[in-house]
């Protein structure tokens, strides 16, 4: 504005002459002050100081209009444009000279002001916080917090056996339910995804090693392994070195974590399963005519059941069969302490399968049964009566009979399984029918009902009995 600003001659003698007529008033006396004070108040208005916008607006709104200049004087901060002609006056109360700019330059005052409040626009966005944009979430990340490092290895070391989301999904127990969407979702999240699979990894680089061992024991067999461990036949009676052979040969081919008793331990569940090449199921044998029960309860008739007539023999025996019943209670109670089966939970620890005192196990997915008698009952214990090895224990028992059979050790060391019920069931694939009985091998397997077992026995013990047996010594 400085480059604007041009002073006429006109002007600067109009205000020196102002300035001594000021002058003289002041040195005056107190009546020409105040003829000169009421003299100001009756000829000029008294204006309020006008902001920025203001003198852009009335710049603008002048016109043509002719203003006079107004002298100002005094400390005061105020402005007052006059036009004439082609130029504008701007007088400035604390200075003592009119600044005169050309009125065809007043068009640049609103375009400085403009630029004036871009700039300042534009500090302030400056010193605004950028907003961070939201990224997107993807699906596979929404459940993060679900999937533990111990899900993460799982889903690994499954997926690299197997190469079968769906099989992993089926055979893998994770800390929480997943479904297979779940899984899928997690498992491309860890390949593609960087910022998950950076998080895993170092989660999983945190586990104890005990933890890795443990989760890594759980993996899925392959196929190949399964194949390995079919080579066994089901007829066999594998040790642990044979299994502990197999491992050593084929090292290559199973899971570094796999050990023998691992592997002692799959090979009974596929044979329990029938999964082994050498077993077939053999069905039932098919006669002209098989009575149900249904039929048989038909035939029956209640008037012959129920008898009007007083049997006083009947009535004897029967009083006498029941003071022998309870006499045998009473000796049962007395000998709780020698049980000569014993239940124990079956878990993901496995214990050691006999002890001194166990001759066999009867093992199935929930219990097993410590054999320490050499003859024990089987059945499903009932209110009225009670037997050695009560099978509901493993699982629903409605079709087993109350007494099934007899497990019994012979002289010989043999172990012999009669059937006393009216069901049949199967040892290895053959059925035993009712008032029949089988020999029972090592590793055999009994299926009752439904509800499959494995029979292991102790071949120590039943060697040391064989020979206690030749010298004579033990009771036949």
């Amino acid at each position: 504005m400085d480059s604007l600003q041009t002073l006429t001659p006109k002007a600067s003698s109009e205000i020196d002459t102002e300035l001594e007529e000021e002058i003289q008033g002041g040195m005056a006396g107190p009546s020409s002050l105040s003829a000169q004070n009421q003299r100001r108040s009756s000829t000029r208005s008294i204006k309020r100081k006008k902001f920025d916008d203001e003198l852009v607006e009335s710049s603008l709104n002048m016109g043509s209009s002719n203003l006079t200049p107004i002298p100002v004087r005094g400390t005061r901060s105020r402005f007052s444009i006059s036009e004439s002609n082609n130029f504008v006056t701007v007088d400035e109360g604390i200075t003592s000279s009119s600044t005169v700019i050309p009125s065809n330059s007043m068009v640049s005052l609103p375009s400085i002001l403009q630029e004036t409040r871009r700039k300042a626009s534009k500090v302030k966005q400056a010193f605004r916080r950028p907003r961070r944009p939201r990224a997107s979430q993807p699906t596979a990340t929404k459940d993060l917090g679900r999937w533990k490092p111990t899900d993460d290895l799982s889903l690994i070391t499954a997926v690299q056996q197997t190469g079968d989301l769906l099989a992993v999904h089926r055979g893998v127990k994770f800390s929480c339910h997943f479904t297979l969407t779940e899984i899928t979702e997690r498992w491309y999240a860890l390949l593609y995804d960087k910022s998950v699979s950076r998080l895993a990894l170092a989660a999983l680089r945190n586990l104890h090693p005990q933890t890795v061992a443990s989760v890594q024991a759980k993996a899925l067999y392959t196929k190949a392994e399964e194949q390995l461990l079919a080579t066994t036949s089901s007829t066999s009676q594998p040790t642990l070195e044979t299994f502990e052979k197999l491992l050593q040969d084929n090292a290559t081919v199973f899971h570094a974590a796999r050990t023998a008793q691992a592997l002692q331990a799959h090979w009974q569940l596929m044979k329990q399963y029938h999964l082994l090449p050498d077993q077939s199921v053999q069905p039932l044998p098919k006669s002209d005519h098989v009575v149900s029960f249904t039929d048989a309860d038909e035939l029956l008739r209640d008037s012959e059941l129920v008898s009007t007539e007083r049997d006083e023999v009947l009535e004897a025996e029967l009083a006498q069969n029941d003071r022998l019943a309870k006499t045998e209670i009473k000796q049962l109670e007395n000998e709780v302490g020698r049980w000569q089966v014993l239940v124990e939970a079956v878990t993901g620890i496995s214990p050691p399968d006999f002890d001194a005192q166990t001759l066999a196990v009867l093992r199935g997915r929930l219990v097993r049964y410590l054999m320490r008698s050499r003859e024990v009952t089987f059945g499903r214990t009932t209110a009225g009566g009670t037997v050695d090895i009560d099978l509901s224990l493993e699982g629903p028992a409605w079709k087993i009979s109350r007494r099934q059979g007899v497990l019994k050790l012979r002289a010989s060391g043999e172990f012999l399984i009669s059937n006393e019920g009216r069901r049949p069931f199967f040892v290895d694939g053959k059925p035993v029918l009712a008032g029949s009985r089988s020999k029972l091998s090592n590793n055999c397997v009994l299926e009752i009902a439904g509800l499959k077992f494995v029979f292991l026995i102790n071949q120590e013990l039943i060697n040391a009995i064989r020979t206690e047996a030749a010298r004579g010594n033990a009771p036949i």
